[in-house]
């Protein structure tokens, strides 16, 4: 039963239908799946509206790969999901912040975005703008916005590696 899902768009928050369609299963199964896996946990807007975040689509394509073309059952898939969980960081093949799912589905077009979006959005938080540079555990120091590389001239490679470094140091 594999079927060739579509490409998920670079953008922070999908609805349910979008999700639907990105993962080729219907709403009401989403709804279920929210109940029977607690890593499933998408924001709730007015009227319950769910917005899924980018981590949660690839979950959604996780369970929905092992339920329906690995043949797990609920319990099982639950079950291997956590096992996921449990073992510590993946290989360093573009591992994601969640345990058991792969950065591998982005291409290197939308990883790029992604990473840039994400070094904006830091370097032009009021948090860092109200204080100067200062050393961290490890010796780690924020860099103002003006001393960060422009996303452009960093390879996807680079960035890759940039990326395992901070997932490495945050999950010591």
């Amino acid at each position: 039963m594999e079927k060739t899902l579509p490409a998920i768009p670079v953008k922070r928050y999908f609805t349910i239908g979008e999700v639907s369609d990105l993962c080729c299963v219907k709403p009401y199964v989403l709804r279920y799946w929210e109940q029977e896996f607690s890593q499933l946990k998408p924001m709730k807007r007015r009227g319950n509206r769910r917005y899924y975040q980018h981590h949660e689509v690839l979950l959604i394509r996780r369970i929905r790969e092992l339920l329906y073309d690995h043949g797990f059952t609920i319990s099982g898939a639950r079950n291997r999901l956590l096992e996921g969980a449990h073992k510590g960081p993946a290989p360093m093949v573009g591992s994601a912040s969640m345990p058991g799912l792969e950065v591998h589905e982005l291409d290197d077009a939308s990883l790029a975005l992604a990473v840039s979006e994400m070094v904006e959005t830091v370097a032009t938080s009021s948090i860092f703008a109200a204080r100067p540079p200062a050393p961290m555990q490890g010796g780690l120091t924020f860099l103002p916005a003006s001393d960060l590389p422009a996303a452009g001239h960093l390879s996807v490679e680079k960035l890759r590696d940039e990326l395992t470094l901070i997932h490495t140091i945050l999950s010591i």
